[in-house]
């Protein structure tokens, strides 16, 4: 089955911890620290892979997670890196952020490799903290924590024409007549369940890349039927060719069929719906009078969309139609439709855990909690002044002391997080 959408949660290795370790050599009783430091955890990368063209395989496995840091060892060894995790995805592929919708990055262009999320930074060992007044250090640096988040993957073809239209009005059989494409073909209502690609080739002309997007009906912007899964494949065309029934076989409106998938296209982005059109009437083969087409031509060349009376089966008009819209074609920008970052991960993801700063007044003391607070408290040692120092510098520069003040604290009082107990001195 053809897949354009999943949702996978990614994780970057935690950096190894900094170890904490002294020289033990015989006739050197007093030997300096020698702990090594951590190694930096593994990054999550994104490859585009253009042997892929679904995404079928994140619907089987959602998380992905690169390899931890290790941590220092004795004998100042350096922990061992963690190993990248590369994720392989079709090109072609526009990554968001779950939540928010934001793209971070569209895999297309020239965008084939990129670093999603950088993994955690290895601690330092206590070697890096003796000094002259201590020189004995019992702590080393953690490692920065892993990152991680979820991300939507939405696979958006990349094509310069895009053929729109009701179902069975010939667009797949339009589609195997220009192109070498091979679509699937019979007389029922969504018969094209993928957007089926294929490459115009025209004399002492350039050519283009022509999608075939699955049948659209009323209300597609909305999500009825299969609509939101259709309508973002147009996203990328430059140029639609909208495809009509002008025999009406299926006793439709020719007419009214544009004007609803029109609206459709303009409820779903208006941007889309703004692009050059082209309109195929299509079946006049069938056709037994030019009534019809005069009534389609006067309704929509006024407003500057060109009509072309085709026949997808037996190819009368198909060629004046293709090369108008290779001169559309070549008026506009012939740089791909690429989608502009919106969502930064490292900027949105450092720093950003929350913390409460409250006042407890049946135990008449002050609580600072939260997961930062915590993570903090868990790798410092407080025992040691200079762990200790390196914590206060951690509440002034978040704010917290300031909040604590504003609160009220003066000094002597009771400040406690996670069980610990300080009294508050400025």
């Amino acid at each position: 089955m053809f897949a354009d959408r999943a949702k996978i949660y990614i994780k970057s290795g935690k950096g190894g911890d900094g170890h904490v370790s002294f020289r033990r050599e015989k006739y050197v009783p007093n030997g300096g620290p020698d702990g090594g430091d951590g190694g930096d955890g593994g990054s999550v990368i994104l490859q585009v892979d253009d042997g892929l063209n679904t995404l079928t395989d994140f619907r089987h496995i959602r998380k992905y997670s690169a390899q931890n840091g290790e941590e220092g060892g004795k004998k100042n060894c350096r922990g061992k890196n963690g190993q990248d995790l590369i994720i392989k995805i079709p090109y072609g592929t526009v990554v968001k952020e779950a939540e928010s919708g934001k793209v971070i990055v569209d895999m297309s262009g020239d965008n084939r490799r990129v670093t999603l999320l950088n993994g955690g930074k290895g601690g330092k060992g206590n070697q890096h903290y003796a000094t002259s007044t201590m020189q004995v250090p019992k702590y080393a640096q953690p490692g920065q924590p892993a990152k991680e988040f979820e991300l939507l993957l939405e696979l958006k073809v990349i094509a310069d024409v895009g053929l729109v239209g009701f179902p069975n009005v010939g667009k797949s059989t339009f589609l195997a007549r220009v192109t070498n494409a091979r679509p699937k073909i019979a007389n029922y209502h969504f018969t094209t369940l993928n957007p089926n690609l294929g490459v115009v080739d025209l004399d002492d002309a350039k050519g283009f890349v022509i999608a075939d997007i699955p049948g659209l009906i009323e209300g597609a912007s909305e999500g009825v039927g299969l609509g939101y899964e259709f309508l973002r494949h147009i996203e990328r065309t430059k140029v639609l060719i909208h495809i009509v029934d002008a025999a009406s076989t299926e006793e439709r409106d020719p007419i009214e069929d544009i004007y609803a998938i029109n609206k459709e296209l303009n409820a779903y982005n208006p941007e889309i719906a703004m692009r050059p059109q082209v309109i195929a009437a299509n079946k006049i083969d069938m056709l037994y009078e030019n009534e019809v087409l005069t009534k389609i031509k006067d309704e929509f060349e006024p407003k500057g969309i060109k009509v072309f009376p085709i026949s997808a089966i037996s190819g009368q008009g198909v060629r004046e139609l293709l090369y108008h819209v290779n001169n559309l074609l070549e008026q506009l920008d012939d740089k791909p439709i690429i989608f502009e970052q919106e969502y930064f991960p490292e900027f949105h993801l450092a720093d950003n855990e929350p913390y409460t700063v409250s006042y407890n007044e049946k135990d008449n003391e002050y609580v600072v909690e939260g997961p930062r607070i915590e993570k903090m408290l868990g790798y410092t040692n407080l025992e040691s002044e200079k762990g200790f120092t390196f914590f206060q510098n951690f509440l002034k520069e978040n704010g917290i002391l300031a909040e604590l003040e504003q609160l009220g604290i003066q000094e002597g009082d009771t400040v406690r997080m996670y069980g610990l107990a300080f009294d508050y001195y400025k």
